[in-house]
This record gives structure tokens, sequence and C-alpha cells, in this order.
């Protein structure tokens, strides 16, 4: 208790804002634990570290934390993390985001980000839902749930954020749950400390705007639905195609060492400067 206590007056802006504003049961929190711990591990100075969040609720951890923080417009976060990263290649850029925030109106930012590897870590919370803004679905949202704006189904295919970042060929792909605490740790550790685009994807619970409205009684009947239908990506591969059904990977999906553009930037640079820095 007492290193936890050691850790929220460390890097939290605890005088602050303070009751969070997350519902009850609300997975971000136990992502926002996660992410002060990875830092805290690499024992990084709270200057070199920028938070860079969108709108929506993700984008309150960047009122919370004590580190160089910048609250961005709606769906922008990678277009600002790329501007500072490019700016100061030595600070360690974070863009969290919803999965509104990162896939629907800032899809294409995450794409061209991913594509040029950019040095940047993108922690994207998918509760599948636009949860601060009334409900509405989303693109993660899956198919045939309920939403304020799908009240009879939704009939759109939802996106699968993995596929689309490898496709593009982020350095480090990664998706867990907020029941996988450690394992979150461990992937944020590694994105973080990391060079070039690294994504982590963590699966978060909204029972206020999701849950109620698809079955969920309680919302730690949410939790315990992470619990059963997450899989190690590892045994999902060796799973027959009828037992995947409802079932989801989670792990590592690339893990890949290719220079960041900033480092490619840097290079160009020298050698049209002819190897002198002034």
């Amino acid at each position: 208790m007492a290193e936890v206590t050691k850790l929220i007056h460390r890097y939290l802006r605890h005088s602050k804002k303070f009751p969070h504003v997350y519902c009850p049961g609300c997975g971000h929190g136990i992502v926002l634990g996660s992410l002060i711990r990875s830092i805290h591990a690499l024992n990084l100075k709270k200057d070199d570290v920028v938070l860079v969040a969108g709108i929506g609720c993700s984008g309150r951890m960047a009122v919370y934390v004590d580190f160089n923080t910048v609250h961005t417009t709606h769906g922008r976060a990678l277009s600002f993390a790329t501007g500072i990263k490019l700016a100061n290649p030595r600070l360690k850029v974070i863009a969290v985001m919803g999965d509104g925030d990162a896939m629907s109106i800032g899809g294409n930012h995450l794409i061209h980000a991913a594509r040029r590897n950019i040095g940047v870590t993108a922690l994207i919370l998918n509760n599948g839902i636009y949860g601060m803004t009334g409900g509405q679905s989303s693109c993660t949202t899956p198919q045939d749930s309920f939403s304020s704006t799908a009240p009879f189904g939704h009939m759109e295919h939802d996106f699968d954020l993995v596929k689309l970042t490898e496709a593009c060929k982020a350095n480090f792909v990664a998706r867990t749950t907020v029941m996988h605490a450690k394992q979150m740790d461990k992937m944020l550790t590694t994105a973080i400390d990391q060079r070039g685009f690294n994504l982590v994807e963590v699966m978060t619970p909204c029972h206020t705007q999701y849950g109620r409205k698809n079955g969920f009684k309680t919302i730690v009947d949410m939790y315990k639905w992470y619990q059963k239908s997450a899989v190690q990506y590892e045994k999902y591969l060796n799973l027959p195609e009828e037992k995947r059904q409802g079932c989801f990977p989670i792990g590592v999906f690339s893990d890949n060492d290719q220079p960041g553009l900033e480092e490619r930037y840097e290079e160009l640079r020298r050698s049209l400067a002819g190897g002198d820095d002034k």
C-alpha cells in the first residue's frame, strides 16, 4: 500500500480534478495504473514523457498525470504526437485514445502514423462505444449489438485494430484486456521503451453506455466476459474455427525493430549537411 501511495503522489496531479470522472467499474482507471507502473519501471524522468490525449473518457488521463501533457482535438492526438516527436526525438511520446477517437474520426491518422513508423506509443482504450458523448456506435462496436444509435442492432462490421495496424507495418502491435493487468504492464513497458510506432490495444468495459444495452446485468459480468473470451494468441492459433466463435486473441502480434521516422529523418538531415550538425 505504501508503494502505491508513493506512485500516486509521484505521478498523479493528486491535488487536481479528483475524484476522477470515470464511472464505477470503468476499466480506464486500471489502464491508468498500468501506464504509471510501466513508466516507473522504466525509471523515466517525468519531464521526458509526453502524454497526448484526444477527446472522450480516455482523454481525461492527460488531466490526471504529472507529465508533459497535451489535450488535443477529437481524432487528432496522433497528429500532435507526430509533431512533438519530430521536434524533440528524445522525448517518450504516448498518445492515449479511445476507439472512436483513434479509429473513427482519427482512423486516417492512425493508419499513416503506423505506416510512417513514427516513434510514438499509441495506447488505445477500446470499449466498443462512444462512452462520453452518449453511447453511439463506434467503428469497433460489434455487429448486431445495441447502442443509442442502433436500437435495433448495429448493422456494420467492426474494425480489427490489430490486423489493420499490422498491415501498416507498425513495429509493435499488441492487445490485452483490463483483466490481464500484468500482461498490460509488460506490453506497455515494451512499447514505451522501444523505437518506432508501437500500439497497445486494451479492451476495457463501458457498462454505462454499452453493457446495460447488451445483456450485462452488472459491470462484474462484463469483466467475467473478458476473462472468459480473451484467449492468448498462441493458443488461439491452434483453435479450430468453430472454437474461435465468441473469443478473441490477446498477446503480441508483431514485434519488429525498424528505425522510426524521426531517426531516418535525422540521418537524412546529417547526410545532406555533410555530417555537420551546425
